[in-house]
């Protein structure tokens, strides 16, 4: 991926964490980047395509972010407790929503390819979560674990975002620590 790519994603990144796929446009990213507007539609050709790309980028830093699950292991880090982290860096470090949180609650009204990138983000992490409760303790109940740990956090974000207070999300998840 080009550095340009990288930075307009990012800026879009920004921005629909901020206020959902609607919060967006190609004119204001490229002000942003210092670049014009059909430079972004060079990279990315439609808002449909930059809505899957930024997705995509999303998903796959967030992943990164949680590391790999042996490692955990390996290194006695409570894998759980590291995806929570992620989530709680994203409402005090970051100052923003998650991303496919974000885009999820819009779902019936976005493009199928960005909805389908979406989509893929809570496979992948459930798949991840499922792996994670598999390996810390064997549960056979590991996939419902780990719908109801994403489904939590998910929640728990918007309540601690609506109600500006991050004890609210701390409150809320202490069930899962």
């Amino acid at each position: 991926m080009q550095s340009r790519e990288k930075e307009i994603l990012k800026v879009a990144e920004k921005m629909v964490r901020k206020g959902g796929y609607n919060a967006f446009s190609f004119r204001e990213i490229a002000d942003k980047v210092g670049i014009k507007s059909s430079s972004v539609h060079y990279h990315f050709p439609t808002k449909a395509d930059l809505g899957a790309a930024v997705a995509f980028y999303y998903t796959e830093n967030f992943l990164d972010r949680l590391g790999n699950l042996d490692e955990l292991i390996k290194a006695r880090k409570d894998p759980i407790k590291t995806y929570i982290k992620v989530f709680r860096d994203a409402l005090t470090k970051d100052k923003h929503m998650c991303l496919c949180g974000l885009l999820g609650a819009e779902v019936n009204g976005l493009p199928p390819e960005v909805a389908g990138q979406v989509k893929i983000f809570f496979e992948r992490n459930i798949e991840w979560l499922t792996q994670a409760y598999l390996l810390k303790n064997g549960t056979t109940a590991a996939k419902k674990a780990a719908m109801h740990t994403l489904a939590l956090l998910e929640g728990s974000m918007i309540l601690s975002n609506v109600l500006g207070d991050i004890k609210v999300f701390d409150k809320s998840i202490d069930s899962l620590a």
